[in-house]
């Protein structure tokens, strides 16, 4: 059994980390409602209209939406 201060310090430890995690539930709570509410145009406002053909390779873009991502066939194995 535990003594009594490490019962405490558990009790406070896990208060800790529950409140943390509350804190990272709720603000990807907010980030999807966020994305869903703006229908994702934010994610793509960095991209340059101008520099279309570029957007995807360049920094400017975080990702490319045209992009079919597919795995090796060796992976699945």
């Amino acid at each position: 059994l535990l003594s009594l201060p490490q019962q405490w310090a558990l009790l406070a430890l896990s208060a800790g980390s529950s409140l943390c995690c509350l804190c990272c539930l709720l603000g990807l709570l907010a980030a999807v409602g966020l994305t869903l509410g703006n229908q994702g145009r934010v994610l793509l406002a960095p991209c340059s209209i101008a520099n279309i053909a570029l957007a995807p390779v360049s920094r400017e873009c975080p990702f490319d939406p045209t992009r079919v991502y597919v795995s090796p066939p060796w992976v699945g194995d």
